[in-house]
């Protein structure tokens, strides 16, 4: 019998242990360890930050789920991964006390740590700002942005600031999605004239969202993200800044600098900023003790994989096979990641240093429909693995197709969303040197009701088929 371990329940690891279950059935072992003892789902919560939506409906008891399959569910938090000696030291939520997990088989996939300390005053937790990166500083920021709205409602304006609260940061979707929602709220409320709504940004341009920005057709003609999401904002009447790296946050301002190393501040009354993610803190111990951290993560944390490390950025745009293919571990073969815990070779975006010598680069996402593919292509490997094969299934970010619906208003009447499709994910400027590196004919955005509607089609669809059932194909960013 093997035994699979899997750390972490998101898109990534929730995906890769259902596939696992049904490729392996009884005769094999899938654990899954998690922090939280349920699945959320990440992109219906920003209509949770604005009051349209209950929690409960965006999230699913991991337990129950499991227990119907065989799958075993340990809730608590890994602290210490052995990988000489193949265990886990878990610290089980509410027992106290370290407990040994045995593994043959290991998936790293446990999502950011949420590095709110890189940025002094950021964050819900001993900072200024809010956040709608996990499900309990969601309800913090809907409950702080509701009060704002009662404010308003007896007649005081405000300043809302919504963005990246870090020069490295990423998920500059979310933020986009957060905005737009806020604006909808506030015009249904009749309250948006009481409200001036600023998107700060780390982006190179407007609609980069960490991926170099898009370049497809809309309505039947070629256009650049940069104009399709400037054009969105300035209906709304959003004013943006972008090419800012955030560095302190305070009561009243956000403190920043520019491409030009000029410095800066913006003043808000409400923010909601997404920090730096880096790999969760676990230590890595070798037999002996020794620290074997080298062997396993870089230096932010994040889980070494196949992709090809140390190349400058020129060099790295015209070697797509420089991406991770099979998400395995170079020096533990028995050890994969998924999701934003592998460590991409580079930033898909091209990279800044200001005059300073400050990096203002997006960093690449891999959350939402990225995660899920790779968790379901690193439990099929391990199933291979497992079965007496060898790695079949191979796919790097410059062959992966990814779709994000980005809403932009739940309602199914008056809302809209912002449907992206790309292909590749990471541009293959090799294949397709006159579009920007991504294929013109599969590349596109739309924009309207019809939007809104698949937004809402896909969080029912996906909430019911990660209770239990593996198959789903799209899902938002």
């Amino acid at each position: 019998m093997a035994r699979v371990v899997i750390i972490g329940a998101g898109f990534a690891g929730h995906t890769a242990a259902l596939y696992l279950n049904a490729k392996l059935g009884k005769e094999h072992q899938v654990t899954v360890v998690n922090r939280y003892d349920y699945f959320g789902f990440v992109p219906s919560w920003v209509w949770v930050g604005v009051g349209r939506m209950h929690p409960k409906h965006t999230t699913i008891p991991l337990k129950s789920v499991y227990d119907k399959r065989g799958i075993g569910f340990v809730h608590g938090s890994v602290t210490e991964i052995h990988p000489d000696e193949n265990y886990v030291s878990v610290s089980r939520q509410g027992r106290g006390g370290i407990e040994r997990l045995d593994y043959d088989y290991l998936l790293i996939a446990t999502g950011p740590k949420l590095n709110f300390e890189a940025t002094p005053g950021l964050g819900p937790h001993g900072g200024y700002s809010t956040s709608i990166c996990t499900l309990d500083h969601t309800l913090e920021a809907r409950e702080s942005y509701l009060e704002h709205v009662r404010r308003m409602q007896k007649g005081e304006r405000f300043r809302f600031v919504i963005g990246t609260g870090h020069p490295a940061a990423t998920c500059q979707g979310a933020a986009l999605e957060y905005i737009a929602n806020i604006h909808k709220d506030l015009v249904k409320r009749k309250l948006r004239d009481r409200a001036d709504l600023v998107y700060l940004s780390n982006e190179p341009e407007l609609g980069d969202f960490g991926v170099g920005g898009l370049y497809g057709r809309f309505r039947g003609r070629m256009m650049t993200s940069e104009e399709f999401i400037s054009a969105v904002y300035k209906h709304y009447g959003i004013t943006s800044f972008v090419q800012r790296g955030v560095h302190k946050v305070d009561a009243k301002k956000i403190y920043w600098e520019d491409y030009d190393g000029k410095y800066g501040e913006t003043s808000y009354d409400f923010s909601m900023l997404i920090p730096q993610f880096t790999g969760q803190p676990m230590k890595y111990i070798g037999r002996n003790g020794e620290d074997v951290s080298e062997k396993v993560v870089m230096p932010n944390g994040l889980i070494k994989v196949d992709a090809i490390y140390g190349l400058d950025y020129e060099t790295l745009c015209k070697r797509p096979e420089a991406w991770p293919a099979t998400y395995q571990n170079p020096s533990y073969a028995n050890i994969f990641a998924a999701g934003i815990s592998f460590a991409p070779p580079g930033p898909i975006s091209k990279p800044h240093i200001t005059p300073n010598g400050t990096s203002i680069s997006a960093a690449p996402p891999r959350t939402g429909m990225i995660a899920g593919v790779i968790g379901r292509l690193t439990a099929l490997n391990i199933a291979d693995l497992i079965n007496g094969g060898t790695l079949q299934h191979r796919e790097r970010m410059t062959e992966m197709f990814a779709a994000c619906v980005a809403s932009m208003g739940d309602s199914l009447w008056d809302g809209e969303a912002a449907a992206i499709f790309m292909y590749p994910v990471v541009p293959d400027y090799n294949h397709y040197p006159n579009s920007k590196g991504r294929d013109p004919n599969i590349t596109h955005m739309e924009m309207g009701t019809s939007g809104a509607w698949m937004k809402r089609m896909v969080h029912e669809t996906f909430m019911h088929k990660f209770r239990g059932r593996p198959g789903w194909q799209i899902i938002p960013e």
